[in-house]
């Protein structure tokens, strides 16, 4: 099951992680993310170990392919998993099993990677790609583009379920993390809630707490003058 695309923002250095399924609540278990560390996202008959072990072999700088390597070597499943992961070089690693169901494959640019199985075709991790790399418009924004354009081909071969949108960019939190788990439509939904979330919550939290400003914005009129002057994307 699934099929998901994994980036770094060459303009920011954000890491993120845009997927989509026919199961429930693909975001809870299979993309992962740490600022200036990389992402990964399991899948398949998924291993939510890989997460955890993934970004803790990312941090003490391991490259990507060597932590796919180290991390399915010793797996008994290895053959019904897929992985794959980018580092903070945007270095790729990628591992799809030998009885992963087909359609089953990944590919891979300049600072991203795509992968999936039970699509209905090889077009999808293809035209996915191809929509990452043919938009100029913000990270968030390329990522679902890229999973409406994998969608388009023909998704997940047994239908639609779930979704999600997982970005890390300077902070120990996410500064995005959408999930639709069960939806007819996922994707329109992720896009609702991607809209949502520029209403207030992400004005807001460019108020929040940071590194750079450890204790954020305390002044109410300020914050609500923030978000204010925040425009919805189109």
């Amino acid at each position: 099951m699934t099929w998901s695309i994994i980036a770094r923002d060459p303009a920011s250095g954000a890491f993120g992680v845009a997927i989509a399924t026919r199961f429930f609540a693909v975001g809870s278990l299979c993309p992962y993310a740490q600022s200036g560390v990389g992402a990964l996202s399991t899948q398949a008959l998924m291993n939510p170990h890989y997460g955890p072990k993934g970004l803790e072999l990312l941090r003490n700088g391991v490259p990507a392919p060597e932590v796919v390597r180290r991390l399915t070597a010793p797996d008994e499943g290895r053959e019904q998993r897929q992985l794959h992961v980018i580092d903070a070089a945007g270095r790729v690693g990628q591992h799809t099993g030998r009885q992963c169901v087909d359609w089953c494959g990944a590919l891979s640019g300049e600072g991203y990677s795509v992968a999936g199985n039970m699509l209905a075709n090889e077009r999808v991790v293809r035209e996915t790609a191809k929509a990452f790399e043919g938009s100029n418009k913000s990270f968030a924004e390329r990522l679902l583009a890229a999973l409406d354009a994998g969608e388009a081909a023909g998704g997940d071969k047994r239908g639609k379920q779930s979704a999600a949108l997982l970005i890390y960019s300077t902070e120990e939190y996410p500064e995005l993390s959408l999930r639709v788990d069960d939806h007819a439509d996922p994707l329109t939904e992720l896009r609702r809630l991607y809209g949502k979330a520029h209403e207030r919550f992400i004005p807001f939290m460019r108020c929040g707490p940071s590194k750079a400003r450890p204790w954020g914005v305390l002044d109410r009129a300020v914050i609500e003058q923030e978000i204010a002057r925040h425009k919805k994307p189109a």
